[in-house]
């Protein structure tokens, strides 16, 4: 398989350029029969018994304006990945004005180039005289999508209704629709709900290179499944009913954690699984997820579960003005490709 495989044309005007409000108003597109609903219609769409399994990850304030001397003017410092409790990996704007060795101060906190921003992605080791997340949260700025020109009143709205621990560098999108409404609604069904963490990282959204697929380099994120959610989802296929992945983080956690005997493992680690065609899913049995850029890992996913019917589904969205990417709508995966 090449990555141009993967390709499609997506028009500027179908990238989602504002936040839809409410947002269980978003539209909600089921693969199967391409029908189309509200995301509200969720829980009239699954079936008792069912699992969602969602990512409570937060995005950090990631976004660091930073200086060195005032004739030098600020530098953008965008935290990528925590390495240890004291070093990052950070991308550099302009990375030609910043050297290996360097201190840049943003508010309160002190960034050490330890790599050269020249050659990409640089690790750095950060410093604050009191709680190093807290001075993030204090002096940094949400990352929005690079490709999002719009405007937010507020930055929560870039935050799912489950977000608590903070990690990632950017929003797990497939769980931005939901409300306390749906969520009310679910339970109410007898649909339950369970967490996971992944640390969302930027490598997601990067497009792949021209050239055999197999080649790519997959990212490296950081994951965590409690007891809890193990026993859940355990319990969930040992009576028959779907585990339903909300989102693509939640598909490589669960199926990264699964064990040699089929079940679902509480335990912490990262994961580089990457996701082609001929894949087999061993704990999910559908997901609900965003519209994804071209040839890129997500899209690769997503035709593991479709097959050669992503083609058509991707050109019935475009045609039936389904909005793309993060603040876009999303789609149902109800029966995967066996």
């Amino acid at each position: 398989m090449q990555a141009s495989d993967f390709s499609y044309n997506l028009p500027e005007s179908s990238i989602a350029q504002y936040a839809i409000e409410p947002r269980d108003a978003a539209r909600l597109l089921v693969t199967s029969n391409l029908a189309s609903h509200r995301f509200a219609d969720l829980p009239q769409l699954l079936r008792a018994g069912d699992l969602l399994v969602v990512n409570r990850t937060r995005v950090r304030a990631a976004r660091l304006r930073a200086v060195r001397d005032e004739s030098l003017g600020s530098v953008e410092v965008l935290l990528t990945k925590r390495v240890d409790e004291e070093r990052w990996e950070a991308l550099f704007r302009p990375a030609r004005r910043i050297r290996t060795g360097v201190t840049l101060k943003a508010g309160d906190i002190s960034i050490e180039v330890l790599g050269d921003p020249t050659l990409g992605v640089a690790t750095v080791r950060l410093g604050a005289s009191g709680d190093l997340e807290a001075a993030i949260a204090e002096s940094g700025e949400i990352p929005l999508p690079p490709y999002f020109h719009g405007a937010l009143a507020d930055d929560e709205r870039y935050q799912t209704m489950f977000a608590e621990t903070i990690g990632s560098a950017a929003a797990p999108t497939s769980a931005l629709h939901f409300t306390p409404k749906v969520v009310a609604d679910l339970t109410e069904s007898g649909v339950g709900i369970v967490t996971i963490d992944l640390e969302v990282g930027l490598d997601t959204f990067r497009p792949m290179a021209d050239g055999w697929v197999a080649d790519h380099l997959i990212h490296r994120e950081a994951f965590s499944v409690s007891a809890e959610t193990a026993a859940a989802v355990n319990a969930t296929r040992s009576r028959g009913s779907r585990v339903i992945a909300v989102g693509t983080t939640v598909v490589r956690t669960l199926e990264t954690a699964v064990g040699p005997d089929g079940n679902l493992r509480a335990m912490t680690g990262e994961s580089d699984l990457f996701i082609v065609p001929g894949f087999q899913p061993r704990l999910v049995d559908a997901m609900i997820t965003n519209f994804h850029a071209p040839q890129t890992t997500l899209i690769v996913m997503i035709a593991a579960f479709l097959g050669n019917r992503w083609r058509n589904v991707y050109d019935h969205a475009l045609a039936e003005n389904y909005r793309f990417l993060s603040f876009g709508d999303s789609m149902f995966i109800d029966k995967f490709v066996r």
